[in-house]
């Protein structure tokens, strides 16, 4: 898996037309969401990011998840399959298919109009500072392992 460009338009090309081709009913090919809940699960990553969803995480905590779990989230290898996710991520309610598919569009499309000033040094609520590359590699990251999870 190459990791894209998360400001790249051809990037938030190539991601939208693989969200178009997931519908309701499209299954997994591991895990246990279902379609909403997954695009749901994914726009939590923009809604923290943006300051849309509030997610704290008390000082050792943070310590800990910048030195296990950071290199993991924004290097560059691609997630496993079955990965833990953290609590904040977790959607268990059922959730309304078109209002998430159009919801993490427009954030995929804010994230690449913003680019790489808005988000060079931006504080992350679980990692502290990352640079604009760190940024793009978790949100590229993220989107590709679960729209691969639903075969697109």
């Amino acid at each position: 898996m190459q990791i894209l460009n998360t400001f790249d338009p051809a990037t938030t090309e190539i991601m939208i037309n693989r969200i178009d081709k997931i519908k309701p009913d499209t299954l997994p090919q591991w895990g246990k969401m279902n379609a909403p809940q997954m695009l749901a699960h994914l726009n939590v990553a923009y809604a923290i990011a943006y300051g849309d969803m509030e997610a704290k995480y008390n000082p050792i905590a943070k310590f800990m998840l910048k030195l296990l779990v950071k290199n993991i989230v924004v290097g560059d290898k691609p997630y496993s399959k079955n990965s833990r996710t953290a609590p904040a991520f977790l959607i268990a309610d059922e959730r309304e298919f078109e209002k998430e598919k159009s919801r993490l569009i427009e954030y995929i499309k804010k994230t690449e109009s913003n680019g790489t000033s808005y988000f060079e040094g931006k504080e992350s609520a679980s990692f502290g500072k990352l640079t604009a590359k760190e940024w793009s590699n978790m949100f590229s990251k993220h989107l590709d392992h679960h729209l691969t999870q639903f075969g697109v």
